[in-house]
């Protein structure tokens, strides 16, 4: 009788084991902190094992993480099984795939437009950045938008190529990305849950973005695409195509970080390290192929400025890797204490009289409608979550305080959610499931009394890289709502200047838009006033 072959991720007794230092593990956890970058998990693996894990709390093995672009390279597998299936080839016109958008007059760029285009970011549609995701044109935002070049001609980074190919999915399977990729690749990986995938009005898989995996599940993802399409010794996805997903097949010289300007194969990025390539996400979300050393490494961060992370990581590349031994020996850090230090909650403080006037009373808060008009209400959610979202949440209001002996609660309405998080007040985090801009979060909350008439509440939803700060100041009946996220919204906005600049044609606009994205902070987290009814 046959033994079936698991499917879970082998584990090294220690990093030695495998060829991996602990010494060097340390060195990297210790240059992360020095260097200020919040990460909040990490896998090594080498030689096919697990040889070190780790997670920050209150960041745990069980809660998936948002992925941001890492999800591309899902998008570029599933385009793969379709053209191993017969349902299109790389060279397939886009434009015959969707007739619909074929204009009455011959437009020869647009029929030079394929498949292999968009999954090497050379389609030259110039969607902009700021496209309004809560509108149902997502399709029609990408063929109305003016041409950056013609196909072929050039690089861009256009997250719509993407999800034009999840659409792509959709209109030949008449399956969503999740349920096509179900039974080829996330079955065979070991994923027995469903993943959660972010949709656009009419329910498709952004592809882009909007994927959720715990790190583990990114792990078995990585692994298999580093073994050219085999996991667990059945090949999962077919070896020619993850050979050709992978290896340079444009320049993408046109960025200024060093591992982006190395070539770029289909939704997957080769590094300046020689060698080595990656799936690549927003905020340092990393899923790192090093071909020579036979390993895999994978993160999940909080870090808006991406090269700075991979900085950190290359550094200790290659001195991670020695040669593996049988015994772990004397000297090597013990492999229980290599972990990585805790984000903590709001310390315990004295309570104020306060809580006596405010408890289980009403707050009002009034509409921003500035921020209304804009498309980009005040939500409990920070902007780093929702920017991309078909559903933005937003409009706080109706918040209600309950407080106890070591926490207190927060129920409030966001449209026609509604939801409570418990908040620890003793220094620890409580847990909550809330469910905001039509997505689950697992919430882990506290607060404090900052002063005397000051309440502080911390919200960190654990599937996405960013928490929400809100200060509630209490004077007589008025109150005012101060909101904050952090990462700080200025910093987002340094980092995503570059890229609004690139999508506006002249430089004096180019300009003035970059200085209006370091504003951002100013307009979308100003404070909100109301009233206690």
């Amino acid at each position: 009788m046959a033994v079936r072959k698991s499917k879970v991720i082998p584990r090294a007794k220690f990093p030695e084991q495998v060829g991996i230092s602990s010494h060097e593990i340390k060195a990297l956890i210790d240059d992360f902190d020095r260097s200020g970058i919040e990460v909040h998990s990490m896998i090594l693996m080498r030689k096919g094992k697990i040889a070190f894990e780790a997670y920050r709390h209150p960041f745990n093995p069980q809660t998936p993480h948002v992925m941001y672009s890492v999800s591309k390279s899902f998008t570029a597998i599933a385009i793969g099984f379709a053209v191993e299936e017969g349902l299109l080839t790389l060279d397939t016109k886009v434009i015959d795939l969707f007739p619909e958008f074929r204009p009455k007059k011959y437009d020869e760029t647009l029929e030079s437009m394929t498949v292999f285009h968009l999954l090497t970011m050379t389609a030259g549609k110039d969607v902009s950045l700021l496209s309004d995701k809560t509108k149902d044109r997502w399709v029609k935002d990408f063929f109305d938008a003016k041409w950056a070049f013609k196909p072929g001609q050039s690089w861009r980074y256009i997250s719509e190529n993407t999800y034009l190919c999840s659409v792509i999915i959709k209109k030949l399977t008449g399956m969503g990305l999740i349920d096509y990729l179900t039974p080829r690749l996330f079955k065979p990986l070991g994923i027995t849950r469903r993943p959660f995938w972010e949709v656009d009005p009419q329910g498709i898989e952004a592809g882009g973005w909007g994927l959720y995996l715990t790190t583990d599940e990114l792990a078995r993802f990585m692994l298999c695409i580093s073994n050219k399409g085999k996991y667990a010794g059945v090949q999962v996805i077919p070896e020619w195509y993850v050979e050709e997903a992978t290896k340079k097949q444009v320049k993408n010289t046109v960025n200024e970080d060093r591992d982006s300007v190395c070539g770029y194969g289909y939704f997957f990025w080769r590094n300046a390290f020689k060698n080595s390539y990656r799936a690549d996400g927003m905020f340092s979300q990393f899923g790192i192929v090093l071909e020579d050393y036979d390993s895999v490494l994978v993160f999940t961060c909080s870090e808006v400025f991406e090269q700075k992370t991979r900085d950190c990581i290359f550094r200790h590349v290659p001195h991670m890797f020695i040669k593996p031994k049988r015994f772990k020996p004397n000297d090597a850090y013990d492999y229980d204490e290599l972990t990585i230090s805790p984000i903590k909650a709001l310390p315990a403080a004295p309570r104020s009289i306060v809580e006596e006037f405010i408890d289980g009373k009403t707050i009002k808060l009034n509409k921003n409608p500035l921020l209304n008009a804009v498309g980009w209400p005040l939500s409990m959610l920070p902007l780093a979550i929702v920017y991309m979202s078909a559903n933005r949440a937003g409009n706080i209001d109706n918040i209600v305080l309950n407080f106890s002996e070591n926490e207190c609660s927060m129920t409030w309405d966001e449209g026609k959610e509604h939801n409570t998080i418990a908040c620890g007040m003793d220094g620890e985090y409580r847990q909550s499931r809330i469910l905001l801009g039509g997505i689950e979060f697992t919430a882990v909350s506290s607060a404090q009394w900052v002063a005397d008439d000051s309440l502080q509440i911390r919200m960190r939803p654990l599937e996405a890289v960013a928490e929400r700060i809100i200060t509630l100041t209490f004077k007589g009946s008025g109150v005012t709502l101060v909101p904050e996220s952090n990462p700080p919204l200025q910093t987002v906005a340094s980092g995503i200047r570059g890229t609004v600049e690139q999508f506006i044609s002249i430089e004096a606009l180019a300009q003035l838009g970059g200085k209006a994205v370091m504003k951002l902070d100013r307009v979308l987290e100003t404070p909100i006033s109301g009233k206690i009814v």
